[in-house]
């Protein structure tokens, strides 16, 4: 699979606010962007599960275009691995995760989250239960924290993948999200994937050297995503 320089100018990257216009082409991301904390749940009594929400930097579009014509081509989605120890259980009942928005202000009209099994270092079948669409999160400029309820998704010992999709307008004002980077890797390296081909790159999951253009210094090689995982943990039997 070829890498593939997927915008025109650099200054098509650095728009982080006002509006797209239909005659725009979505852009794969935005590089130097300021990215805002999460706000955390005020009323969650969920503790921290594991967290990688640091070392943030820009945004890579994961992303349903609610508008336009540039749905399903353009549709996205980042995913990030993470382990739940041995012996143990989880309950994930919200999931935090650092982004920006760019080419547009936001906000989204929901999000969806998706928790994915380990296949060979990838994302693999969606969890059973782990399939979460059009939530309403704590939306602070494009980092969410997002509530999945009281039964969340029980995941037990093992690998496991996340995804973090926003639904968002784009031409309507919203623009494209970015889920931050995390220049630090955990575990595997993030994936992503664009499965309409819009882009031209990676209609598989793949990892961000593999599907963006990185030897310009514009995005960093095999990063992960930042986001933070609570809930409630237990000893499995």
């Amino acid at each position: 699979m070829s890498k593939t320089v997927l915008l025109a100018t650099a200054a098509a990257f650095a728009l982080v606010a006002g509006g797209a216009s239909a005659a725009q082409r979505p852009s794969i991301g935005v590089f130097g962007a300021k990215i805002a904390p999460v706000i955390h749940l005020g009323k969650s009594k969920a503790k921290a599960l594991y967290n990688q929400n640091s070392n943030v930097t820009g945004g890579i579009d994961s992303q349903n275009f609610t508008s336009g014509s540039f749905s399903p081509t353009y549709n996205s989605s980042g995913a990030d691995d993470f382990v739940v120890p041995k012996k143990a259980e989880w309950t994930v009942t919200e999931v935090d995760a650092s982004g920006v928005y760019f080419g547009g202000s936001g906000p989204a009209t929901s999000e969806n989250v998706i928790f994915y099994t380990n296949s060979k270092n990838m994302p693999g079948k969606a969890v059973k239960g782990g399939s979460f669409s059009d939530l309403k999160g704590t939306d602070n400029s494009g980092s969410f924290s997002i509530s999945l309820g009281k039964k969340g998704v029980t995941l037990k010992s093992g690998t496991y993948w996340v995804a973090v999709v926003a639904n968002c307008s784009y031409v309507g004002g919203c623009g494209e999200w970015g889920w931050a980077e995390n220049t630090k890797i955990h575990g595997n390296p993030a994936m992503w994937e664009n499965p309409g081909d819009g882009f031209g790159t990676c209609p598989t999951w793949g990892t961000f050297d593999q599907c963006i253009e990185t030897s310009g210094g514009n995005f960093i090689a095999n990063a992960d995503f930042a986001f933070e995982l609570l809930g409630k943990s237990k000893k499995s039997k």
